[in-house]
């Protein structure tokens, strides 16, 4: 307490208070779920009470929970609505004006997150004795919540758990769906965690014009390609919303508790639904906060309520775990730790990200080696210069050339990548023989994917969906 008077509001700027705010409100609520010393909360209280009189002070506003100070805004309000020349992102629309793709560094302003730093890097390694994976290595992975708190509790032999999951709007996933599960993988391997995963099949019957037969049925079809990228199945829970949420009380618990403390007008800033949305996509956010609870999952846990959630995710999905977050500590929950990925780009450039309903956008997990050779000789858009000469003169913008990304997802050679974006960047190297680079790497990585999905049979997924305790002791 005394720290923080020490400070005073002329040393603290609006955002600072604004967050210490948030804290103390926070600390209320768990001193209250332990049932501390009355003398305790009313210190606590009397500290928020003190910070809102300096609140007002510096801002001439009165503090509102999940309203930034100057505008009023909700804190969660920064994805459906953006400024002139601002990137939009939120989970259905990714879109920018620069032909580099989003800018990331005014995401994370933007959405509060932290940058993953090198500092943070090394660290994972330390704690792992794993090299970090090429995602973190090249900023893939760019942004976090809460990850040093995952790790002094890792380090303080206190575990933790992984979430992440896919929306199954179609039969086959493209190589960017990839991302998250790879990543996924590599953490599930070098900390030796349980992982869920939610294919939210409901979601997608809400959102498209699917029947609900036709949205299960691709969840199913999904699952396969998720377990053919090498998951433990003594580790790894896979679930269908629609089959899991009807047989897990302690799920559906959860929606409900999470439900009743965010309002409408929240969900509306949120996620920009609007007076026309039928009333389950405006419930749905519930169900994709509810895996981040432990007690979600009692046959994993065993009923504990204390086990931390990281959640590896495009930050896209971000907006719903800003909403978890915000409810978790009220429902007397820890809050999930997030991992942000960059986007993957579209074949015709990184405006926009590569999209499952466009065929000439994307690289399927199902296409042939000819047919990935085709799209990327046709399609993939170049950083090269308008003729031979030219490019020989000038060399290529890695920027803004989609090949040149694409590697840096799947190339694992740092030393061969770096050589790539040299000898292009130089002039040295061609945009055709860049593109054969791509096609190179791509072809033998989807051939073998496919080979693994060969394997994977209808028991197989029935066994990763069926819910069961995994091979840990809670």
């Amino acid at each position: 307490m005394t720290d923080c008077q020490a400070e005073g509001p002329g040393n603290m700027t609006p955002v600072e208070l604004y967050e210490k705010l948030s804290a103390q409100g926070d600390k209320i609520r768990v001193l209250k779920a332990e049932k501390a010393d009355k003398s305790d909360i009313d210190a606590a209280v009397q500290l928020l009470l003190n910070l809102k009189v300096d609140y007002k002070t510096v801002t001439g506003q009165d503090y509102k929970a999940g309203c930034l100070p100057d505008d009023g805004t909700p804190t969660q309000d920064n994805g459906p609505s953006v400024g002139d020349g601002e990137d939009t992102v939120d989970p259905w629309n990714v879109s920018t004006s620069s032909a580099k793709g989003v800018d990331y560094d005014k995401l994370i302003v933007r959405f509060g997150s932290s940058k993953i730093d090198q500092e943070l890097v090394d660290r994972i390694e330390r704690v792992t004795g794993q090299k970090p994976h090429r995602f973190l290595r090249r900023g893939i992975f760019f942004s976090h919540r809460d990850m040093h708190q995952v790790l002094d509790a890792y380090e303080n032999n206190k575990s933790f758990y992984l979430y992440t999951g896919r929306g199954p709007s179609s039969e086959a996933m493209h190589v960017g769906h990839l991302i998250p599960f790879i990543f996924t993988k590599w953490l599930q391997d070098v900390f030796d965690i349980p992982l869920v995963i939610q294919l939210t099949d409901d979601e997608k019957y809400l959102w498209k014009d699917l029947s609900l037969e036709e949205c299960h049925r691709f969840a199913v079809e999904n699952a396969k390609d998720i377990i053919a990228c090498g998951f433990d199945i003594s580790k790894t829970f896979i679930f269908s919303d629609l089959e899991y949420m009807g047989m897990s009380p302690g799920f559906y618990r959860n929606v409900v508790k999470v439900q009743k403390h965010v309002t409408f007008n929240q969900v509306k800033g949120i996620f920009g639904f609007t007076d026309s949305d039928c009333i389950g996509k405006i419930s749905f956010p519930a169900a994709q906060a509810a895996p981040s609870f432990s007690t979600s999952f009692p046959q994993i846990f065993n009923g504990r309520k204390d086990v931390q959630c990281l959640i590896p995710c495009a930050i896209d999905q971000d907006p719903y775990f800003r909403m978890t977050r915000d409810v978790a500590p009220r429902i007397g929950y820890a809050k999930p730790a997030l991992l942000h990925s960059t986007f993957f780009p579209a074949l015709q450039g990184a405006q926009t990200k590569m999209s499952a309903s466009d065929p000439n956008s994307s690289i399927f997990l199902t296409d042939t080696p000819k047919q990935i050779k085709n799209k990327i000789n046709k399609h993939a858009f170049s950083g090269g210069k308008d003729t031979i000469e030219e490019h020989r003169k000038h060399g290529g913008n890695t920027d803004v050339d989609v090949s040149f990304m694409y590697l840096t997802f799947f190339l694992e050679d740092d030393e061969k990548l770096e050589k790539i974006r040299q000898d292009y960047s130089s002039g040295d190297l061609l945009t055709g023989e860049l593109k054969k680079c791509l096609i190179e790497t791509l072809q033998p990585m989807i051939t073998a994917h496919q080979e693994r999905r060969k394997q994977v049979t209808e028991e197989t997924v029935q066994l990763f969906m069926t819910p069961r305790r995994l091979d840990f002791n809670y």
